[in-house]
């Protein structure tokens, strides 16, 4: 028997399946917008400490030059050397790790939102399959599509360095002529220039990826239409659950209501299609209560029980047609009806006394 062909994803992702993708890890994100905001940044903390740094580095070039000649190389010594050495270093780049580390978590978070995903910290040992790993590295599409966008950001960047470094190194077959401090600002000018150039053309990639990436995660969390209607039962509940349910609370309603119909005062009829029962305390009710109703078979039972019970029954067929399509089981009768009500129950009143008076006679 062949296998039942793989639905197409037509879909667009539920609010659901996206945010349970998002409790994985699963986001649109772009590593270029990441690397060029850390770059941008990098270059930008260097420039404002570029005087700090250069004194600092100073310093410590001063502590380990200018003791060589002091220097006697043993344990003692080199621990302590390079104790301090790294002391230093650290000190020096701790203002510009720290903020490498703020950048790329402010420009994460404008990307994706800031979301605790546990199940995405969670170790998966199945990824430890030496194979299996290979695999996904070396064959499978998406290590393919990375290794590609890779390369070809590798070779425009290059390119487009080269083309640049090449007039620079056209022009400076001039340096001969300049002096010292016009060599300087040359230099400096052409270093600025190639750094804005790249980071323009690191924007445009950056830019490109992100929509890219959007694009991809969108239709890769696209939805067969099978999955949806999964998805839609699993929310709304199981269609025949839900029949059943609502079968148990008719049935329920009903019996609730014909162990209350020999309390009422009046069953108003149609006569044949519609029955209401109606219940009225002049103490304690402040409008009629219809405590049962029903339309043809369950009406006819509703007239057959009242007979049983000696409750009276008046045909009024626009006044049952109206209590039945206006009002549910415990509901009190709107007030519209209320003229028309009363005067019902007035007769049925009005019948009750006479009949006592006759047992009393």
């Amino acid at each position: 028997m062949a296998d039942k062909p793989e639905q197409e994803k037509t879909e667009k992702a539920s609010i659901k399946k996206l945010s349970e993708g998002r409790d994985k890890g699963q986001v649109a994100k772009s590593i270029e917008v990441n690397s060029f905001a850390l770059l941008t940044f990098g270059l930008f903390v260097l420039y404002l400490t570029r005087n700090s740094l250069g004194d600092k580095f100073g310093k410590l070039g001063r502590i380990i030059f200018g003791s060589l000649d002091k220097l006697q190389v043993n344990v003692g010594n080199i621990t302590e050397l390079t104790a301090t050495g790294l002391y230093y270093f650290l000190l020096i780049l701790a203002p510009i790790f720290l903020t490498m580390f703020i950048v790329a978590l402010l420009v994460s978070i404008l990307q994706v939102g800031f979301k605790i995903t546990p199940k995405a910290l969670q170790p998966k040992f199945d990824k430890l399959n030496v194979l299996s790993g290979a695999k996904n590295i070396f064959f499978s599409s998406r290590s393919i599509v990375e290794t590609s966008k890779s390369t070809l950001k590798l070779v425009i960047i290059g390119g487009f360095v080269y083309v640049i470094i090449s007039d620079f190194i056209q022009q400076a077959s001039n340096l001969i002529n300049l002096t010292v401090s016009e060599i300087v600002r040359f230099m400096m000018h052409s270093a600025l220039s190639l750094i804005w150039k790249v980071l323009i053309l690191f924007a445009a990639i950056a830019g490109l990826d992100f929509v890219y990436q959007k694009h991809k995660f969108n239709k890769d969390m696209m939805m067969t239409k099978q999955e949806v209607k999964e998805e839609n039962k699993q929310a709304d509940g199981d269609p025949k659950v839900k029949q059943r349910i609502r079968k148990l609370q008719v049935e329920s309603t009903k019996k609730r209501m014909m162990q209350n119909l020999p309390l009422a005062d009046v069953v108003i009829t149609n006569p044949t299609h519609f029955a209401v029962a109606l219940k009225y305390d002049l103490e304690n009710d402040s409008a009629p209560e219809i405590i049962a109703k029903g339309m043809d078979s369950l009406a006819l039972k509703i007239k057959a029980i009242a007979k049983e019970n000696d409750i009276p029954i008046h045909e009024n067929k626009l006044l049952a047609r109206a209590l039945y399509k206006s009002c549910e089981v415990g509901d009190t009768i709107p007030q519209d009806l209320f003229f028309t009500v009363a005067e019902v129950l007035a007769y049925i009143y009005k019948l009750k006394e006479e009949r006592k008076r006759r047992r009393i006679i």
